[in-house]
């Protein structure tokens, strides 16, 4: 019985050191059969990527403001402030030419620019000039005539109203007239024979048929 003890013992110490080789597997401790790249590891966590600043996109240049003069041929008629005359305007891209006449004795053609914003300023003979702008499909200015300035209104006008003219010779006698036609059917014109002003005929629109001296003239519609 008394050599038992050492059996005993050591027999202790063998499954003390099985029970600790047990543990280590349990815990996981020591070699593991995985390395850091093996499949379904999770990746280490890439660094966030700083935000770009958008770069606005370049504001578009304003753009330059709309022509108020109507492209090609238009037509404005219309009286002064006063109701002393009439005024004619013809424009043709960015030429006017201009016609007042009060029926009698005074009248003045006048001719000039336009320009993109529809302002313009026209001259005639003896000192005549005509200032305005073209808008809101009217031409509003002034007038002067014999160093009288006149306020006044042309509206824009169709067919047949607007501006005429008749140049010709008559046995030896030059002959030239103007006619405004406006828009509710009146017309005021001054024939000037010789250079001597009188009233001019009624002339019919539709064919710019003008009678005279027992025979007609014909005034056509004029053009810059």
């Amino acid at each position: 019985m008394k050599r038992s003890g050492p059996l005993y013992t050591l027999l202790g110490g063998l499954l003390l050191a099985l029970f600790m080789l047990s543990l280590n597997a349990t815990t996981g401790e020591g070699n593991t059969s995985y390395g850091k790249d093996s499949p379904g590891a999770a990746s280490p966590a890439a660094p966030s990527a700083k935000p770009t600043k958008s770069t606005p996109a370049p504001s578009e240049s304003p753009s330059k403001s709309a022509s108020k003069r109507p492209a090609g041929k238009s037509e404005y008629a219309g009286r002064t402030a006063d109701d002393a005359a009439a005024v004619s305007v013809s424009i043709r891209d960015d030429k006017a030419i201009a016609y007042y006449c009060n029926g009698r004795d005074a009248e003045s053609w006048l001719k000039g620019d336009v320009k993109d914003d529809g302002t313009m300023r026209l001259t005639g003979k003896n000192g005549a000039k005509l200032d305005a702008t073209l808008a809101d499909n009217a031409v509003r200015g002034t007038v002067e005539i014999n160093k009288q300035p006149r306020d006044f209104t042309a509206a824009r006008a169709k067919k047949p109203s607007g501006l005429y003219r008749a140049t010709t010779e008559v046995r030896g006698a030059e002959i030239d007239g103007g006619w405004i036609v406006l828009p509710d059917g009146r017309q005021v014109g001054i024939l000037k024979e010789d250079g001597t002003p009188k009233p001019a005929p009624r002339l019919d629109p539709e064919t710019g048929a003008v009678p005279y001296d027992g025979g007609e003239l014909t005034a056509r519609p004029v053009v810059p």
